[in-house]
């Protein structure tokens, strides 16, 4: 996945694809294989792969493409592997979502719509539980305390191959104190967001993903100075990533 993509629109085998894996995301609590993409779409397999390539191409997934079987790793808000995110409805497992940002944006697809959901993540850097509800993208508890997102990987490394580092780099943290300590574990500086930061940068992505279906690929060659320059309008500290 390449962060210069020129625009280019979705194909209708895409469209139908992206449709399909959200929705069977949400109800089946996993994600789709290509046989369960074919049954429900029609698709043969080389279809099927072409459309995951625009997909992941658009920013909307990410596909192991050194498979054979186009292994799904994730598509926001989901991640099909173990992530610090497990999100529960009632007291049952639903899903991982891929970071702190998607545990946030979740909440506000249609297919959970008035459903509660809570996230038993933790503290990056000592793993103290922290227990996140909420509702139609409002939060309704935070268990210990409020936890701040702690990112440290800089906006212009995002997508240079995958999301992969992008959502791994992005996680909770108790408190400022909390994150300074696991920026030295990691040997890397961050920036923090608020939960009501986090929620408004995210907002609208959470608000066409899911309910807009012909919502447009994301491209473009600037994402590192328009990230930058949005962080800074939410008044988050954006010296870190600063030379």
């Amino acid at each position: 996945m390449s962060q210069f993509v020129p625009e280019f629109e979705w194909t209708d085998d895409a469209l139908r694809l992206r449709r399909f894996l959200f929705d069977f995301w949400f109800e089946m609590r996993r994600p789709p294989n290509l046989h369960d993409a074919h049954r429900a779409l029609g698709l043969e397999r080389r279809a099927i792969e072409a459309a995951y390539r625009l997909l992941e191409l658009g920013r909307n997934c990410t596909v192991d493409q050194r498979t054979q079987n186009y292994n799904l790793l994730k598509a926001p808000p989901f991640a099909s592997f173990p992530t610090l995110y497990p999100m529960f409805t009632d007291d049952e497992f639903h899903s991982f979502a891929g970071c702190a940002h998607e545990a946030l944006g979740m909440s506000n697809a249609p297919q959970v719509r008035d459903v509660v959901l809570r996230c038993e993540s933790c503290c990056a850097c000592c793993f103290e539980p922290i227990t996140i509800e909420l509702r139609n993208f409002e939060l309704i508890s935070c268990t210990p305390v409020e936890p701040v997102i702690h990112v440290t990987e800089t906006p212009w490394e995002w997508l240079k191959v995958d999301m992969i580092s992008m959502c791994d780099t992005t996680n909770f943290a108790l408190d400022a104190d909390h994150a300074e300590r696991y920026e030295r574990m990691q040997g890397r500086r961050g920036v923090l967001f608020s939960l009501a930061q986090a929620m408004e940068h995210i907002r609208f992505v959470a608000e066409a993903r899911s309910w807009d279906y012909h919502w447009p690929p994301m491209t473009g060659d600037n994402m590192g100075g328009a990230m930058l320059d949005r962080f800074a309008s939410l008044g988050i500290d954006v010296s870190p990533y600063t030379p």
